[in-house]
């Protein structure tokens, strides 16, 4: 396997004026972005460069414009460097990430990706609607203590961890009085709850109409086998044919996204460089967390365009 893994962020990042210094620079970039107000029939383009950011943290519109920049960063960084498609031994990306990843590997078409983003949007923005709940970071804690937590601050409700991300750091997500127990819990079993700032419980059963509808759709969605090794976020595991990528997206709604344990079976299978391509730095933050002994490179802006410069100033 190539050394050299390209990550993708998911919800989170996003930043008003995302994505417009590498389409002013970039005519592969810029036309990323015109094709997808094309396809979606308003201009997504202007809400990334423009915001305003109230429209911009949508969950609806948040999930095409991260999964649009990120696509315009990776095409500008394969129009200015052509060793970049070389460079794409293995992908990953966390949750949303997931479908820039596929499409970067070739097993679906950015048009039939983009229409899904949107669509797994929207379809969880109605389920957070739909019920009060929310998510908390729990800081120093490992699987089984998270796991004692969530048990004890559920009272009957529904309350799991969603995001591994990395060492001390795990994600919970459920019904929103369990979430504030969890918070007032957190203490007696020896870590720290932050409420986050979430339309709903992503990654949690309460998101389980978002996933049999989003079903519909990614059934009706041509996938094939990619060009390099994907890791799915809910096994941790290389994605394999059509069947399997549609069945592993559709759990990805509802179940907990494995991002520390993907990351550390790349690095196990020899991996040692990971670029993490879209807006923001939350990946490459998380990746010296899980292994500081990994080169972690972050190309957000036109500045990082420039693979040498880029890993130069990152190693």
């Amino acid at each position: 396997m190539s050394k050299t893994v390209v990550i993708f962020p998911g919800q989170g990042s996003q930043s008003v004026g995302m994505g417009k210094d590498v389409a002013d620079a970039s005519p592969a970039a810029s036309a990323v972005f015109k094709r997808a107000d094309e396809v979606l029939g308003f201009e997504l383009s202007k809400m990334c460069f423009e915001g305003p950011e109230s429209e911009l943290t949508r969950t609806d519109v948040q999930q095409p414009a991260i999964f649009v920049t990120s696509v315009a960063i990776w095409r500008a960084l394969v129009e200015r460097e052509a060793r970049a498609d070389a460079l794409l031994g293995a992908s990953a990306g966390l949750s949303l990430g997931e479908y820039t990843a596929l499409h970067v590997a070739g097993a679906v078409a950015f048009d039939d990706a983009l229409r899904l983003v949107r669509r797994r949007g929207e379809l969880m923005q109605e389920a957070a609607g739909a019920v009060a709940s929310g998510m908390v970071s729990i800081i120093g804690g490992d699987e089984s203590s998270v796991a004692a937590l969530c048990a004890e601050a559920a009272a009957g409700e529904v309350l799991v961890p969603a995001n591994f991300n990395c060492p001390g750091q795990i994600v919970i997500s459920g019904a929103i009085a369990a979430c504030e127990r969890a918070v007032g819990l957190a203490g007696k079993h020896g870590v720290r709850g932050i409420m986050l700032k979430v339309a709903g419980a992503f990654h949690s059963p309460l998101m389980a109409s978002a996933a049999e509808r989003l079903g519909e759709v990614l059934d009706a969605t041509p996938f094939v086998s990619p060009d390099c090794r994907v890791i799915a976020n809910v096994d941790a595991l290389a994605h394999g044919g059509a069947v399997g990528m549609r069945a592993g997206l559709r759990r990805q709604v509802t179940e907990a996204v494995r991002w520390q344990q993907s990351i550390e079976g790349l690095i196990a299978a020899g991996c040692d460089c990971f670029m993490e391509v879209g807006p923001g730095r939350v990946l490459t933050g998380l990746m010296r967390k899980i292994d500081r002994k990994v080169k972690a490179v972050n190309v957000s802006s036109a500045a990082g365009l420039d693979i040498d410069a880029a890993v130069s100033t990152n190693a």
